[in-house]
């Protein structure tokens, strides 16, 4: 009953239904059709056989007459049947036990008599002069068979049909709901806590492997959104509790001084803590913003290779004020589907990083390339580098490298980069040491600027 509730059952059902009705309905007309013929064909015969015998009768009555007993006495016309009659009725000729009808023309019913068993045939009625009538049937028995034979082929071609289309109904409706029943239990199971759970696929690579991939493919986007969820509540927890802690004891400090001076010093310490609290605060918010795919509303076609100039123009005095070197090897005509302000401050945050934490000396080059449909993208200095053990690791939340611990900042630059990298579908990698790098693979939104 579960199965015939089902909505592919009763669609293919119903496929099935108007197949057997559109056999139904081809049938009446063939039907109809091949009777029609069958009877012309009989009415032909009949009038070509009256036409004999009034060929052969040319000399009146008596000729037909004699015609008729031919044809009886040699038996050359089987299923036929002839009778000749006078002004009076009375037979002339002919053993057709049958009423001569006045009226000349076809009768297509015409009762006889065969045998002692009452039958039905076909006839055609010839005004003579003098008064006779000439009459010659076709019995109908033939095209009674051949009727009954179409009637019971259509009929049977009919429920076969019909059966086929509730098996086939039937059986599309039971490897359907075995399908989805996997998507169901595991969309059950995920409702119930499993997060681990994912569709089965066949390998068929039909379209419930490619629903199911699809329902994967989400899951996995939900698994990761939620990792990043539990990463940056604990991020937030772990790495908030000193900064929130030093903002309490400097407001208890304050709270508790007498000496005006040292009070407001002290508030004013509170206040600088607070206003880096809302500065992290922001920083979250503005990462949450991005891996949340809001930001592809605003995408539209950008020149890259503009884009990655003006940051590195605008960078390039505070670099070499420092006594480092910034290198810009950009190819120009590089444009993509994204937003311009989002991969500036990637590369923003990434020319950061090389002022703050490289020493003097250092050389920053950017790279931007397009090979086919992919855009590369690279900032990599000469500098001291991350270390061998962190690597990918800096694009988490609150992860800072050892020795950069001292410098400004809240080790959530590298974050924001590899959220907007997400969100433009790019590959962000990190270069392993000597020196330290972001390289970045653009596929998929990858055009042309014009000229």
């Amino acid at each position: 009953m579960t199965l015939a509730r089902s909505a592919t059952f009763r669609l293919v059902a119903l496929v099935g239904l108007g197949f057997a009705l559109a056999t139904l309905a081809i049938g009446i007309i063939a039907f109809e059709a091949t009777h029609e013929a069958l009877e012309l064909q009989l009415d032909h015969r009949i009038a070509i056989e009256t036409q004999a015998l009034l060929d052969e009768g040319s000399d009146g009555p008596e000729g037909i007459a004699a015609a008729i007993r031919r044809r009886e006495a040699a038996s050359t016309s089987a299923s036929l049947g002839y009778r000749l009659v006078g002004p009076t009725g009375q037979t002339v000729a002919g053993a057709l036990d049958a009423a001569v009808p006045h009226t000349p023309g076809y009768v297509e019913l015409l009762p006889y008599s065969a045998h002692g068993e009452q039958r039905i045939a076909q006839s055609l009625t010839t005004a003579l002069p003098g008064g006779y009538r000439l009459l010659v049937a076709a019995d109908r028995g033939a095209i009674d068979a051949m009727d009954q034979g179409l009637l019971g082929l259509f009929l049977g071609a009919f429920g076969a049909l019909l059966i086929l289309g509730i098996a086939a109904a039937w059986a599309v409706g039971a490897v359907t709901h075995r399908r989805l029943a996997r998507i169901d239990q595991t969309a059950r199971a995920i409702i119930g806590g499993d997060f681990s759970r994912r569709v089965v696929l066949s390998g068929k690579g039909d379209e419930f492997d490619r629903v199911g991939e699809t329902i994967n493919l989400m899951l996995d986007r939900i698994g990761k959104l939620m990792e990043n969820l539990r990463q940056v509540s604990s991020d937030v927890a772990h790495d908030l509790r000193t900064p929130l802690t030093r903002l309490l004891n400097r407001l208890d400090d304050a709270m508790h001084e007498r000496c005006a001076t040292r009070q407001h010093t002290a508030i004013a310490a509170a206040a600088h803590e607070a206003a880096e609290l809302l500065e992290v605060f922001s920083a979250l918010l503005r990462i949450a913003e991005v891996e949340g795919l809001a930001a592809q509303a605003r995408f539209q076609r950008i020149d890259l290779s503009h884009a990655v100039s003006d940051v590195a123009e605008a960078f390039r005095p505070a670099i070499e004020a420092g006594g480092r070197q910034l290198f810009a090897d950009i190819e120009p005509d590089v444009a993509l589907h994204g937003d311009r302000r989002l991969l500036q401050q990637m590369l923003t945050n990434l020319l950061d990083n090389a002022v703050q934490h490289t020493p003097k000396g250092t050389v920053v080059r950017i790279r931007l390339r397009q090979s086919g449909d992919v855009i590369r993208l690279a900032v990599v200095d000469d500098g001291p580098g991350a270390g061998e053990n962190q690597g990918q690791g800096l694009f988490d939340r609150f992860v800072r490298v050892d020795r950069s611990r001292s410098s400004p900042g809240h080790g959530l630059g590298l974050a924001m980069v590899s959220a907007i990298a997400a969100a433009h579908a790019a590959d962000a990698r990190i270069s392993p040491p000597p020196g330290f790098g972001v390289h970045f693979a653009f596929t998929g939104s990858a055009e042309r600027a014009a000229l």
